[in-house]
């Protein structure tokens, strides 16, 4: 396993002409850990080339990987992104990706609108009983 480390961080000096990279680099850039990559290709999201053991990921897989972290980040499953992956490689003229990602979109939207209408009601509640529990207390000072 250190072997295949040591082979992995060495495709780090291929990245020298910016359009093949290796893992360390694309780690890196994208602020992520070594292992996260490998997560995402084990899962079939991205899929870097190799030479011997080692990764080595083009333009096309650091975008993929911009895609996907950045859809995580909105709050979507893999299962999801791996969807609107799929519709990007399948659709060239990228409409039945664009309607897809605006469905999921505006479902997301009217979730968190759900959850947040939600917070504002609990922390009003919690407003409630500690206004009650402070008047209480004050009572008993008196």
């Amino acid at each position: 396993m250190a072997d295949q480390m040591t082979r992995e961080d060495e495709g780090a000096d291929l990245a020298g002409d910016g359009d093949h990279q290796g893992i360390q680099d694309v780690a890196r850039q994208l602020g992520v850990t070594p292992r996260t990559l490998r997560f995402y290709e084990d899962n079939g999201l991205i899929s870097p080339q190799r030479v011997g053991s080692t990764r080595i990921y083009t333009r096309r897989d650091v975008g993929r990987m911009q895609l996907i972290l950045r859809g995580k980040k909105l709050g979507f499953t893999i299962r999801e992104i791996r969807e609107f992956l799929d519709l990007y490689d399948s659709d060239p003229g990228h409409t039945e990706q664009m309607e897809h990602l605006l469905s999921r979109v505006r479902e997301r939207l009217d979730g968190l609108k759900k959850q947040k209408a939600a917070i504002e009601e609990t922390i009003a509640e919690l407003r409630k009983i500690e206004g009650e529990a402070l008047a209480k207390l004050e009572g008993k000072a008196a």
